[in-house]
């Protein structure tokens, strides 16, 4: 089995339908499995999927587990040589995976890959070109110093949009929208760490990879589109928004707790926890 594809559903029908279609109609000759973890949806996925699309695997969650631990979820069925996290709220074009598995078949020092992921206007979807969240890093974003200034690499570390982006560069971590890596270093390394309900999953995933050695890459050669903030982490309704901030706030904190809470003095890391928090504010 060469493509293990992943896909975490919760409340996102009729984007799910859209995401297995361009599953469907992919023009590749990979051997591949297409594994969707539905998180006890209510709005009638899971019969959609058997009606629809029984060539897809489907594992049925008994509660929401979140994104990490039903990525890992998914993992424990996977046989491919190469595991693709995909979001539910995504449609990929014909040549997105063969394009990319012959990147990552090319390239054997890379351990992550992504390709341009694009919103419905056509820009890039800014979280899937990422530097890690160091505290400056952080500090230039809160305080809107890399939107002043995108292009200034030294305000510009965590989305990087001083880099080429028409041209295939290293980056420090993907989105979970599109996640490329190999079943052997998920083997080595470990997966998901279960904590991360939802958000900063994969730059912790990313910053583990990385540590070992393995390149992480954006590969704008092939695109997929991302309907953002329909993939279950965002809602209208506002108790789920708190709830969503509530998240935001403990995930990012467990992030800086794991891997800065000892490589920086206590004043800058109280700091970059009041911007996370301001931030989270700012989601309700």
């Amino acid at each position: 089995m060469k493509l293990s594809i992943i896909i975490v559903n919760y409340n996102t029908k009729d984007y799910l339908r859209q995401v297995l279609q361009s599953i469907k109609q992919s023009r590749d000759n990979l051997t591949k499995e297409i594994i969707v973890v539905d998180n006890a949806s209510t709005d009638g996925s899971q019969a959609m999927i058997r009606h629809h699309f029984n060539w897809v695997k489907l594992i049925q969650a008994s509660q929401n587990l979140g994104y990490a631990a039903a990525n890992n979820l998914g993992l424990t069925r996977a046989k491919g040589e190469y595991i693709l996290f995909l979001n539910s709220d995504t449609q990929i074009l014909s040549d997105t995976l063969t394009t990319m598995i012959k990147f990552m078949d090319q390239y054997q020092d890379v351990g992550i890959s992504t390709c341009r992921v694009e919103l419905p206007g056509g820009q890039i979807d800014p979280a899937s070109h990422r530097g890690f969240p160091t505290p400056w890093a952080a500090l230039t974003y809160f305080t809107g110093l890399e939107t002043a200034f995108p292009k200034f690499r030294l305000f510009g570390q965590y989305h990087q949009r001083w880099q080429d982006l028409s041209a295939i560069h290293e980056i420090d971590s993907p989105a979970g929208a599109f996640f490329l890596t190999r079943k052997l270093i998920l083997d080595a390394v470990g997966s998901f760490d279960d904590r991360f309900f939802m958000y900063a999953e994969d730059l912790d995933l990313s910053l583990r990879i990385k540590q070992t050695g393995w390149k992480v890459m954006y590969v704008p050669t092939t695109k997929i589109v991302h309907h953002k903030k329909k993939s279950g982490r965002h809602s209208a309704d506002p108790h789920l928004r708190r709830i969503t901030s509530q998240h935001f706030f403990t995930t990012m904190k467990l992030f800086y707790d794991k891997h800065y809470q000892h490589k920086y003095p206590k004043p800058i890391y109280w700091l970059v926890l009041f911007g996370i928090w301001v931030i989270s504010k700012l989601k309700q």
